[in-house]
């Protein structure tokens, strides 16, 4: 004989109130509580590996050689894209805020800051942590592929400034202040990073980029025109409560440094640690000239140009190449 299944209790005075949160949700859009309750029968509890997809996610390393070391190789850009993705999430909030606050915009300028620092600071996986010669095995599979194609970063950057800066500073001043949109975009500085180094031709690197993201980054540009987050530090008040708030300018510098002259330089340590070879370097493997592209001595990219001193801007970079060069 079956034992009788347990009288239901009632329900206490906490759940009686989620149950009736819950009919207000789903009634304001003409949904029936009672079926979305009955479709949870029918669901699994939730594991940690299904949350993240954990399964999936450690799937997608496919190296193209037999050379073990590519993993690391390709595992550490699947990381360095996620970050990128972190801190384009506290970009687009940025971008949203309709009546920003310094803190606030700190508060989120310090979150892309930390993502960066703990880029820049685990980045010895890649100068230090794979057999050099492994590298210089497995790297010729990858022809013409690069970093240099990460969309993601030049979104980054797009989302932190004013296009303008973006801009050789030689050419920004042929073309003047009332430049359109268009003209700007057209002489963004990553255009002649990836070149033929005995013509100048665009490299096969850079013609895939453009053929694939070209569109999609002209429109984020136009959308972060006015949300960039310079332009978003703009609508701040006037004074040290708001533009001129010092954490905010720390951080702000903070992130100019990170993004412009740390990033880029723990690559060119990268570079030199593995392409550096006496008479002649080898080439990168998107055919980027990276002793000339990679040191921001010599592209000077500043986000922040109004934020530094002249000297500042003078020595940009110039310090951290030099302790590189000298073998630090």
């Amino acid at each position: 004989m079956e034992t009788p299944a347990p009288a239901p209790t009632d329900f206490s005075p906490a759940v009686l109130a989620q149950l009736q949160r819950l009919q207000e949700r789903y009634s304001a859009d003409d949904q029936d509580l009672a079926s979305y309750l009955e479709g949870y029968y029918h669901t699994r509890y939730l594991g940690y590996w299904d949350y993240i997809q954990l399964e999936t996610l450690l799937s997608l390393q496919r190296p193209r050689t037999e050379i073990p070391d590519e993993r690391i190789f390709i595992i550490y850009h699947q990381i360095t894209e996620l970050y990128f993705k972190l801190c384009l999430c506290e970009y687009e909030q940025l971008g949203d805020l309709q009546a920003p606050t310094a803190a606030e915009v700190t508060l989120r300028v310090g979150r892309i800051n930390r993502y960066f620092e703990n880029l820049i600071d685990s980045f010895d996986v890649m100068v230090d942590g794979m057999d050099k010669h492994q590298f210089l095995q497995f790297r010729l599979a990858l022809m013409p592929a690069s970093g240099f194609q990460s969309a993601q970063y030049r979104m980054i950057e797009l989302a932190s400034t004013s296009l303008s800066n973006l801009v050789p500073e030689e050419r920004r001043r042929l073309l003047g202040d009332a430049a359109a949109h268009d003209e700007l975009l057209g002489c963004i500085y990553w255009k002649s990073g990836a070149t033929v180094v005995e013509t100048g031709a665009k490299a096969l690197t850079l013609t895939e980029f453009e053929k694939k993201y070209t569109a999609q980054l002209s429109e984020f540009a136009r959308q972060y025109a006015q949300r960039n987050l310079w332009a978003v530090v703009q609508r701040l008040p006037e004074g040290p409560e708001g533009q001129q708030h010092p954490r905010l300018l720390r951080q702000m510098r903070q992130l100019d440094v990170n993004v412009n002259v740390n990033w880029p330089l723990m690559h060119y340590k990268s570079a030199v640690r593995y392409l550096e070879r006496n008479p002649d370097s080898i080439a990168a493997t998107g055919g980027t000239n990276w002793q000339q592209y990679l040191p921001p001595k010599f592209q000077r990219r500043i986000f922040y140009p109004q934020l530094w001193t002249e000297q500042e801007l003078a020595d940009w970079g110039k310090a951290w190449v030099e302790s590189v060069l000298g073998g630090e």
